[in-house]
């Protein structure tokens, strides 16, 4: 490669990183440098310094995730593994509100409700996710050690996933309105009315309230010395799918009884609620937009990241209508599928928080650290091979502690006993593994694509990662039920 002058492009990275560093004051200015000069670590060398040494696949897992000091394995394991099981706890909740809820009126008579709710938590945890990785990658650069700078990131943030939340929740409510026109051949216009209402509302509501948790949290482990990639992302969704679901069952409920006629010739209908409560969240909608344009931390944003949040919301619908199917045909399914897909996006979110923020720290938008591929093989991506190895090796195992111990649980909590035969038991923790392994391997390739391509995996990668969560989760437990079914070995038959 020829010889180029890349100081100026360091610095305006590196001041759009740090907001301070100068360049000049390191002896850069009128030197010349080629890409050479930029060694494993992400720094700048001096033209006379030895190249880098190509490094094997076994010294390749060494290198940290980190630009700092490597963490130790126990460390991270413990960082993870808290939030992860506390995460656990929200996804069985989930999994028992929706077993509890699909006998409701609005979830018998207006099937479009089902097809939100996988949608509605996937973009819950998509928004939320993207923000707790932009502010932990923020404070894993330094960038919250002032005051000042934490109080208009969260501004800014907050706001900023408020607009995604509105209008992402009305693209997945016409989704979800017209699979309903499909199903059932009409157009109700009081049930359109209900579901617009219900899916933005639901989908502000519970953002708004729980980023600011977001935001403790990520200030918190900022403060005590524990890295935000391994905390923020689990606790994103440790009580998001819960509270997303109860949120969505109550408010629709109570939507469907007000647009119930109330006189005895069922001619009238109250449709003043479902009204206000759009014209006030699209009144808003302006307001939040003026706070995010004004803000250096997400302008950019806020008119690029659209296309990885509405494009995962379809692949979520998808998954939507995958368990509109199967909630009918395979009694526990729809206990089952928030623990599966719930797992798998915490894990591969807390990889691609990682990844997104190692890559921040040592490498220039564009080009990717040195014995870094875009594509690489699988196993080295799992096991052994790559810097991202020794992480995942402890999210697949944590996937298999996890899943069991949630499969147990869910089933005395659900069932009152334990019902979980071996044949179950083996095949949900398979099809759970594959979806793990499946994303971690998306992740790896995710991120440093998105890398290449000089766009923020932060924003642009995890929306995706989430709602193929989504779709793998939903589709391999189907399969998982469909397969037992043709044995004979469906799930609580040995239910007295």
């Amino acid at each position: 490669m020829s010889s180029l002058n890349i100081c100026d492009q360091w610095n305006m990275f590196q001041n759009k990183r740090h907001g301070y560093i100068d360049m000049d004051d390191i002896g850069c200015s009128g030197s010349t440098y080629n890409m050479a000069s930029i060694n494993s670590s992400g720094d700048l060398k001096s033209p006379g310094d030895p190249p880098d040494k190509r490094i094997t696949d076994a010294d390749a897992e060494k290198q940290p995730l980190s630009g700092k000091k490597e963490e130790r394995w126990w460390n991270t394991l413990m960082q993870v593994a808290v939030p992860f099981f506390i995460a656990g706890c929200g996804t069985i909740g989930a999994g028992l509100v929706l077993g509890t809820v699909k006998d409701w009126d609005v979830f018998v008579n207006v099937s479009a409700i089902f097809v939100l709710v996988p949608s509605l938590s996937g973009l819950k945890g998509n928004l939320d996710m993207c923000l707790a990785s932009r502010l932990s990658t923020q404070a894993n650069l330094g960038n919250m050690d002032s005051t000042k700078e934490v109080i208009s990131m969260v501004v800014g943030n907050i706001s900023l996933v408020q607009v995604q939340a509105i209008v992402a929740a009305t693209v997945v409510s016409i989704f979800a309105i017209v699979i309903n026109t499909i199903a059932d051949g009409t157009v109700n216009g009081n049930y359109i009315l209900l579901i617009l209402a219900s899916a933005v509302f639901t989908a502000t509501t519970t953002c708004f309230v729980l980023d600011f948790v977001m935001v403790l949290v990520i200030y918190a482990s900022h403060k005590f010395k524990v890295n935000p990639d391994n905390v923020a992302t689990p606790l994103a969704a440790s009580i998001g799918d819960i509270v997303s679901n109860s949120v969505l069952a109550v408010t629709a409920q109570y939507m469907y009884e007000q647009i119930q006629p109330h006189n005895e010739d069922k001619s009238e209908v109250s449709l003043w609620q479902p009204i206000v409560l759009m014209c006030v969240y699209y009144c808003m909608l302006p307001m939040w937009v003026f706070v995010v344009w004004r803000n250096r931390y997400t302008k950019t944003v806020l008119t690029t990241g659209w296309t990885p949040v509405i494009s995962a919301l379809f692949i979520s619908g998808i998954g939507g209508i995958v368990l509109d199917q199967a909630v009918d045909q395979y009694p526990g399914y729809e206990v089952f599928q928030p623990i599966v897909n719930g797992i798998g996006g915490n894990l591969v979110c807390v990889q691609s928080s990682r990844l997104a923020t190692h890559l921040h720290q040592t490498a220039i938008p564009g080009v990717l650290p040195e014995n870094t591929r875009i594509m690489e093989w699988p196993w080295k991506t799992w096991f052994f091979g790559t810097p991202a190895a020794k992480v995942a090796r402890m999210l697949l195992v944590l996937a298999v502690l996890g899943q069991t111990i949630f499969m147990v649980v869910a089933d005395v909590v659900y069932q009152g006993i334990v019902t979980v035969q071996f044949a179950f038991g083996l095949t949900y923790l398979v099809c759970s593994l594959l979806q793990v392994m499946v994303l971690l391997y998306l992740a790896y390739v995710f991120i440093h694509l998105m890398w290449k391509k000089k766009k923020d995996p932060d924003n642009a990668a995890i929306p995706y990662l989430t709602a193929l969560g989504d779709l793998l989760g939903s589709v391999f437990l189907g399969l998982a039920f469909f397969i037992l079914s043709m044995f004979g070995m469906q799930y609580g038959n040995n239910v007295q």
